[in-house]
Order: C-alpha cells, then structure tokens, then sequence
C-alpha cells in the first residue's frame, strides 16, 4: 500500500497550526470518547516508556492479528525463503543489523494503517564473549518493546474500527540514525491520528564497544553535572530558532508558567547522532504547540566538555 507518512504528517500539521493556536485547543480531539481515551493515554505512555527501557522485561511472544473479512492485511512473513531474503538486508552495524520483523497493512475508506516492525539482530564479529552477552540481551529488550509498542498499536487500530462514522491513520516505521564503529541508533517513529493526529518517538542505542544499551548518563563522567548544560544549551537554542523565524515557537517564556520548559530529566529521550553528539528528542506538545511536531536539539561537544566519557 502506497502510503505518504510526510504528506500525512505536513497535512497534520498545517491543520493544528491554523485551527489550533493555543495549547488548550490543540488538547481538543474531534473523536470518540474512547478514542480520545486511547489517545492520551499514548501520549502518557509514550512518556513513560523512556523511564522502564532499562528494566529487565519478558521477552514476550505475540500473537498475529486476526484477518478480518473484506480487507487487506499483510501478516508476518514466516517463510523460509521470505526469512532469507530479510537477513539479506545489509549490515548498518557493526555488531547490528536490521530486519523486518513484521508488515501490517490494512486500507478502507475509513481506515488506514502501515505499520513496519524492525527487529534487531546481533552480530559479533569480534568473537568477545561477553559483548555478545551484552547485545544479546539489548537486543532482546529493544525488539520485545518494539513489538509491544506495535502490537498494542495494532490491537487499538482494530477496536476501533467499529466506530463507522470516524476515521484513524496508524503509522510506524524506523530509520537508522546512526551507526558507527561505537554506536548504533535506531528510532521508532509513531503516528496515530483520528480527526487530529499525535506523533511521538522512541530511540534505542547500543554500545558497540561493551554491547550494552545506552542511558543518558552512561554518556557522561561518573558524578558529572550534565543536566544543567543542556537545559542551559536547549533553551539558548529555542530562543535563537524563534528569532530567526517567526513560526518558530517553544514554550520558554510563556505567560502559563507549568507550560514552559524548566529541565530534561534521565529519562528524556535522546541519542547519538553521527558526529557523536548528544541529541535530545522531544514528542509533540512537550515543549512547543503540537503543529511544531516532534523537535530535536543537538547539543555541540563544546558544551558538554569536560564531562564525556
């Protein structure tokens, strides 16, 4: 199924920022109750996922959709053929590459979903033993959050299909952020939207050197103040980009103080991107109006010298 996850997104966009201009009407959903519910507890999840990714979860095993009559849906490729042609996919890791774990496409007239599930598979070519330990068990933790952030996506996706009057878009893809002979980064991009629209992301980095899953203040000297730089550094940033552009906005010095940005925390989402630098990634409506969509701010080495590891 041909499907425009920009276009979307621009669409969703332009839309929020014309008929929304304030954070209080941009809360406000033209759907179901029930949708309305499921929509915001995302957006609570979405946050609070960043704080549990370092625990030791069950790897879980999920079940396939259930085929519903008179549509399309693509299921998980089982075949011993289809599985080879997926690990033919080029290494983006050293000690990691990517595969397609499962395609769920489903269309109607009402109804749009495209959701891609990565899965990371380890690699080790050094032979360390216990790299490969490390990575076995990062790689575990990342795929089976994955495929539960999906599956409960597309379980939702399908409960609502028996609201007939509305309309709901699902998205989820991935991209490679960055892959080096240190670090691999990958980002799970969502979208799920149903009259309006909410995006929100989640990133996974790996040590390539120890095949450990990285936090944030693993990045940093033990005992280092890290926090205070980059709340110093993120807030300099906001206020260069919204004088240089008038359609630029950051909640920094609004006059409903709880809305502005005050600090990051251990758990903020961030990554490493190819220069090495700290990246720190914000879902829609945590620190701008939502039709500023998710924002980044990379945080130049200078700022963090001294401190890194």
């Amino acid at each position: 199924m041909a499907y425009d996850f920009q276009e979307l997104k621009e669409q969703n966009a332009l839309v929020e920022k014309e008929l929304q201009p304030l954070k209080r009407e941009y809360q406000k959903r033209q759907m179901t109750k029930k949708q309305e519910e499921q929509l915001y507890q995302k957006i609570k999840e979405a946050k609070m996922m960043d704080k549990n990714k370092q625990k030791h979860g069950r790897i879980v095993k999920f079940a396939a959709a259930v085929l519903l009559a008179g549509v399309f849906v693509i299921l998980p490729n089982t075949s011993a053929a289809v599985a080879h042609a997926m690990e033919q996919i080029p290494i983006i890791g050293r000690l990691v590459k990517v595969v397609t774990f499962r395609n769920y496409e489903y269309e109607t007239k009402r109804n749009k979903a495209d959701i891609n599930i990565p899965e990371l598979k380890p690699e080790n070519p050094s032979g360390d033993g216990k790299i490969q330990e490390n990575l076995d068990f990062a790689t575990a933790e990342i795929n089976a959050e994955i495929q539960g952030i999906t599956e409960k996506l597309i379980k939702e996706f399908e409960e609502n299909l028996d609201e007939e009057w509305g309309y709901q878009d699902v998205v989820v893809t991935s991209e490679v952020l960055a892959t080096t002979p240190d670090y691999f980064t990958l980002k799970l991009i969502c979208y799920q939207g149903a009259g309006s629209g909410y995006e929100w992301n989640h990133f996974y980095t790996i040590d390539l050197k120890t095949g450990k899953r990285l936090q944030l203040k693993d990045i940093f000297i033990d005992g280092a103040d890290y926090i205070t730089p980059i709340n110093e550094n993120i807030k300099q940033q906001m206020k260069e980009r919204m004088e240089a552009d008038e359609n630029v906005y950051y909640w920094l010095n609004d006059e409903i103080e709880e809305w502005n940005f005050k600090t990051i925390t251990d758990e903020t989402s961030f990554y490493l991107n190819e220069n090495g630098n700290v990246v720190i990634g914000f879902n829609e409506g945590d620190v701008a109006p939502m039709y500023m969509g998710t924002v980044e701010f990379e945080i130049p080495g200078k700022a963090l010298e001294g401190i890194r590891r």
